[in-house]
């Protein structure tokens, strides 16, 4: 029989924990005395290093042989990996599980199982105290997040009901990716008003290359939508296909381009630039940094003018190519400023896992990092920002689902009927019509492979054409600044604010000084 103890010796037991307790608490201070002996005042960067690496090692060891529950070495270690990427506060540098690294690999080579989104993710509250809500950067085209109507900017405030400012960015990922076939429910959050649920259902993402295709019989269109080790081929494909067509100007839109390979961005600039830096990589170890420069002869011959476009979904490596044809006065950027990720990571696999870690910095031809900062546009072209009633406008649209359904009861409607349902829909929802015509063609585009370009409601696309047929290219082009140019521009006018603000803080001061005087 299975008996209580008896007072006395649950008294006893009482008394004996406290010796374990402080018997490991004397084990475990002359573990770290012992380590810790031999650090001195000019103690060297090399002794420090081997000092903390042995405390980790001890630590390790130490929660293995005395934790309350037995803990596999695999967990201690992926923790301890997490940690130290962690600590950077780079949020391009993290531990890779296995999962991560063949999310990753899925990614590189061209296919995973997902809804299609290149996102974001600040890793603290914003000033201005709002959550860290998980960003879309760009959606890929022809998946299911594009063919949704997300878009870049737009926050991911809850998958499947649970908020994304408690998740991780693995979290985040985890939850997003799965099996194609299944579903996930996400809530949208646009500007301050607008707000509503999409269910994805997940599909094989294959990662799309280079979409290209001529604009009448004198312009080439070259949309490359990521960098890939296929990028450089697809676009040298396409510049030859344009050269067969006898065009004579060139759009390339690095819109929504998230980025991708150094290398492919180097080999896609290196089509159009004869000679010359396209990119410089700066490390904290100076044999590690590099200079790319393009080679003597160009594919793109020098009297083809280029436009390019650029938007906050432009990041990395397409703000690679976009810098380095601005600095080297090559092409005019059209659109919005880009996103502004400066930074080269490298993997490094470990068996199954790895982690990725930034290794390096990229500076444009003019010297400079674009890092938080973004590349602005030689013009800026933006499309009409709804104020907040129209926005509320719109979010009563999505809920009822008109334009869906229509789109689901007539698969093929002439555009007298579009405009019919237009003026409807004008009626009910006041809100331009050019923007409801805009949501009822990309709702009929969502259910087949949508046009490389449409001059219609693309106006940024239009400008850039109407830049180089109304033959203010080359004035453009020759007005345009260097990179260089304009942050050294900016610092003086941030200066000046300064001082400014200063004199203006100095001047209320004597004033509150010189108050009572007056009042007397």
């Amino acid at each position: 029989m299975n008996e209580l103890p008896s007072p006395s010796s649950r008294q006893g037991k009482r008394g004996f924990l406290p010796a374990i307790w402080i018997a490991s608490a004397v084990v475990l201070c002359a573990l770290f005395v012992f380590v810790s002996a031999p650090r001195v005042d000019a103690e060297s960067s090399s002794d420090e290093m081997r000092r903390y690496t042995l405390i980790i090692q001890n630590v390790f060891d130490f929660i293995q042989r005395h934790y309350v529950d037995e803990v596999a070495s695999k967990t201690l270690y992926e923790g301890a990996m997490r940690g130290m990427l962690d600590s950077l506060g780079d949020p391009y540098s993290v531990y890779l599980d296995e999962a991560d690294m063949g999310d990753l690999n899925d990614t590189t080579q061209g296919s995973f199982g997902g809804v299609g989104l290149y996102i974001t993710k600040p890793t603290e509250p914003a000033k201005d105290g709002s959550p860290p809500y998980v960003q879309v950067a760009s959606p890929i085209e022809d998946t299911p997040g594009w063919r949704a109507g997300i878009s870049p900017g737009d926050l991911i405030v809850e998958i499947d009901g649970e908020s994304t400012a408690e998740l991780t960015m693995d979290e985040v990922l985890s939850r997003l990716r799965g099996t194609p076939g299944t579903e996930v429910s996400i809530l949208i959050r646009r500007g301050e008003k607008l707000e509503y649920t999409v269910k994805l259902v997940r599909a094989i993402i294959e990662v799309p290359t280079v979409k290209s295709s001529m604009i009448g019989d004198d312009i080439g269109y070259l949309r490359i939508t990521t960098f890939t080790p296929m990028t450089v081929d697809r676009v040298g494909e396409a510049l030859q296909s344009f050269r067969t067509a006898g065009y004579r100007a060139l759009v390339i839109d690095l819109r929504n381009n998230y980025g991708g390979l150094l290398q492919a961005a180097i080999g896609v600039s290196d089509f159009m630039l004869e000679g010359g830096v396209i990119v410089t990589t700066k490390s904290r170890i100076a044999n590690e940094n590099a200079v790319y420069s393009a080679k003597a002869k160009t594919f793109v011959p020098a009297d083809i003018p280029i436009v390019v476009l650029i938007n906050r979904g432009s990041a990395s490596a397409s703000e690679i190519v976009a810098g380095a044809l601005k600095d080297r006065g090559r092409a005019v950027l059209v659109g919005e400023k880009s996103f502004g990720k400066g930074a080269v990571q490298q993997v490094f696999p470990i068996d199954s896992t790895g982690f990725k870690i930034t290794t390096s910095r990229y500076y444009t031809p003019s010297d400079v990092n674009i890092d938080k900062i973004g590349i602005p546009p030689d013009i800026e072209v933006k499309f009409p920002e709804l104020s907040d009633a129209e926005a509320e406008v719109l979010n009563k649209l999505i809920a009822d689902g008109r334009i869906p359904a229509f789109v689901k009861g007539e698969a093929s409607p002439s555009v007298a009927r579009v405009d019919a349902f237009v003026k409807e829909l004008s009626a009910a929802y006041p809100i331009s019509e050019s923007l409801l015509k805009r949501l009822v063609r990309d709702e009929l585009n969502r259910t087949v492979i949508a046009p490389p370009f449409d001059l219609e409601y693309d106006i940024q696309l239009r400008a850039g054409v109407e830049l180089l047929r109304g033959g203010r290219w080359s004035q453009a082009v020759k007005e345009a600044k260097t990179l260089k140019v304009l942050q050294d521009e900016a610092a003086v006018a941030a200066e000046a604010a300064k001082t400014a603000e200063a004199a203006l803080t100095v001047k209320a001061a004597k004033t509150a000084v010189d108050a009572p005087a007056i009042q007397k």
